[in-house]
């Protein structure tokens, strides 16, 4: 998959150890095997993103199999077409990887936190592995297959743009009684919020929806991991989290929703 400078918009080529462009923007490519790209007008804070203990408790739940059917479902929806991947959003790796040997496509992920994709160039090498901004894809126009964004942020112009004509973007979001017994834990009491499990976009059709939803159990250290993959470790309070503490299994349901878009493309 082809890249573009992030501060000039030109194509990015390898050099020694680096990617540069014909401006002279070079970016060094990681020990790990990840590139930075995301310059510090893209930022919104001095470390964006998951931090390294988010981070690695988010692969520990993942790789224990809690959330397997999800990229089971992933799996099997995106069998069904082809060209290079880009997962926005990747975090660690744990489902695009495996997207990417289901398919056999080439990899490219890319997630705001450079922990995340430290990680992810770490454990799944031969895959290309970004750091930046969604909302600023390094990525040349057109160019991608099967674009993927699971419980992250959906830019649909950006999504648009990089995307073929015959691509598709597959997004899950979580549903209204995703993981209703953590939140029955953490919180005094649950207010409802409606939530649009197919939300329309601006320049794309959507083509399918996929429900998943399943019942896990978690124990001991799992059951803070689950907490920590979650937006609820922001908005927890001093209550939620030694009740949280004082739970050593927690049996909860999964529940979201797996979106197939494809982008309308203009003659």
């Amino acid at each position: 998959m082809e890249l573009l400078c992030p501060i000039c918009g030109e194509l990015l080529t390898k050099t020694d150890g680096a990617l540069a462009c014909p401006a002279g923007h070079s970016f060094d490519i990681a020990r790990q095997g990840y590139v930075h790209l995301l310059p510090v007008q893209q930022k919104h804070s001095r470390n964006p993103g998951d931090t390294r203990e988010q981070v690695l408790s988010r692969r520990s739940f993942l790789e224990g199999g809690y959330y397997a059917p999800i990229c089971d479902a992933l799996c099997q929806v995106g069998k069904s077409y082809c060209g290079p991947i880009l997962d926005v959003g990747c975090g660690e790796g744990y489902y695009s990887s495996r997207l990417a040997a289901a398919t056999g496509a080439e990899l490219t992920g890319l997630d705001i936190s450079k922990e995340a994709v430290r990680c992810a160039a770490a454990r799944y090498k031969g895959h290309q592995w970004l750091c930046a901004s969604a909302a600023h894809l390094p990525v040349k126009d057109k160019s991608v297959g099967i674009l993927t964004s699971l419980f992250a942020l959906t830019v649909p112009e950006e999504f648009a743009r990089v995307l073929r004509p015959e691509g598709i973007f597959i997004q899950v979001l979580a549903a209204e009684d995703h993981l209703l017994g953590l939140k029955n834990i953490i919180y005094p009491e649950l207010h409802h919020k409606e939530k649009f499990s197919a939300p329309e976009l601006p320049g794309f059709v959507l083509e399918k929806t996929v429900p998943v939803r399943f019942t896990f159990t978690v124990e001991g250290q799992q059951v803070q991991n689950l907490l920590s993959m979650t937006p609820h470790v922001y908005r927890i309070g001093k209550a939620g989290a030694e009740a949280l503490r004082n739970t050593p299994t927690l049996t909860d349901t999964a529940s979201c929703v797996l979106n197939v878009y494809q982008p309308i493309h203009k003659e």
